[in-house]
């Protein structure tokens, strides 16, 4: 499954090949509230066909209606870029079913041979991130190499986005725990990667959609090479396949690097990193030992449900330190056990 961009980007290319008009439509900015965030693409083609969204679906019923209707050269005169607006009075936001007050700022971009997005498809599948701008006047593109993330910069001559590639989670060891995991991450529009040389474990696990590796852990990391749009989770209680992943990860551009285990196992391995394998202080913090949120989970998927949560929190920007539901030193919980400070969900594994 591709994430929702690459989606759009394949199927306006596809259109124009086969010599429909097509309108790429951003997201550039947002007041008030939105339905969906600057950056948000949708393509549409001369049918009045979409792939996309920059709204619930009131802005792309009124889209659908002024393609139809003029066309799409009088949608963007002479063929150029065009800026809309919508919401901007109350009687808009009313009839467009924007929330409360808001408004939405978008580009109409007619998708040409100067558009470049068959170069930028390569990009995202060769895992290189990109900034895209588009000259308002001319509607030429420039590609360069850009940020992993980041909103749109519009000015009065250029629209700037970035494209990254999908994000990718690689999971140590092949089990329930990670099959949950996967099959999250895929709803998510990860790719994912499930990584474990044992061959008993590997040999009832399988999924659609996951790419299952018999390498060795380290081996595997060192070859992907994981990018700052990559997580790595460790899942196998066995040092001999974990700690050495874990290094490679802790020293590569991932955004994210955890392992489940008690804290006392969690204590055991950094102490074993740092003593035998020299591991610095900053590396060891970027460590989610336990991996997961606190949400009292007791069963493989519920584990899995904690950690997969933690992981969006830190691929959308979130500190661990927001991450905290309660405040340490908070009482011991119902039943006897530490407050969620003290025990996050992994240790239960």
């Amino acid at each position: 499954m591709e994430d929702l961009d690459t989606q759009v980007l394949r199927s306006a290319q596809a259109w124009h090949t086969a010599g429909l008009p097509v309108l790429l439509v951003t997201v550039t900015r947002t007041w008030g509230s939105s339905p969906r965030p600057p950056g948000s693409l949708m393509a549409i083609n001369g049918r009045g066909e979409t792939v996309g969204s920059v709204s619930g679906g009131c802005i792309e019923d009124d889209l659908i209606r002024r393609v139809r209707e003029e066309g799409l050269e009088a949608v963007c005169a002479l063929g150029r870029p065009a800026t809309l607006r919508y919401g901007i009075s109350a009687d808009q936001a009313h009839r467009f079913g924007l929330p409360c007050g808001g408004t939405v700022e978008l580009v109409l971009e007619p998708v040409a041979a100067h558009s470049q997005l068959a170069q930028l498809l390569q990009a995202n599948l060769e895992r290189r991130s990109t900034q895209r701008r588009l000259d308002l006047r001319s509607g030429a593109v420039e590609l360069q190499p850009g940020r992993r993330d980041g909103v749109p910069e519009l000015s009065d001559d250029a629209l700037v986005t970035q494209f990254g590639p999908r994000h990718r989670l690689i999971l140590i060891g092949a089990g329930d725990l990670s099959r949950f995991l996967s099959q999250m991450a895929l709803s998510l529009n990860f790719e994912v990667i499930v990584c474990d040389p044992r061959e008993e474990q590997r040999a009832s696990w399988s999924l659609d959609g996951v790419t299952l590796s018999h390498e060795m852990p380290d081996d595997l990391v060192l070859r992907l090479r994981p990018d700052a749009r990559t997580a790595v989770v460790a899942l196998t209680h066995d040092p001999k396949l974990d700690d050495l992943a874990l290094i490679d990860a802790l020293q590569s551009e991932a955004f994210y690097v955890g392992a489940i285990g008690s804290r006392r196992h969690t204590a055991l391995r950094r102490e074993r990193l740092r003593e035998h394998f020299g591991l610095g202080e900053a590396e060891l913090d970027a460590l989610h030992g336990p991996a997961g949120l606190y949400i009292g989970s007791k069963t493989p998927a519920e584990i899995a449900l904690s950690i997969m949560a933690e992981v969006v929190a830190a691929k959308n920007g979130l500190q661990r330190a927001a991450l905290v539901p309660v405040a340490e030193g908070k009482a011991a919980q119902p039943g006897g056990g530490v407050s969620p400070v003290e025990l996050p969900a992994s240790c239960a594994v």
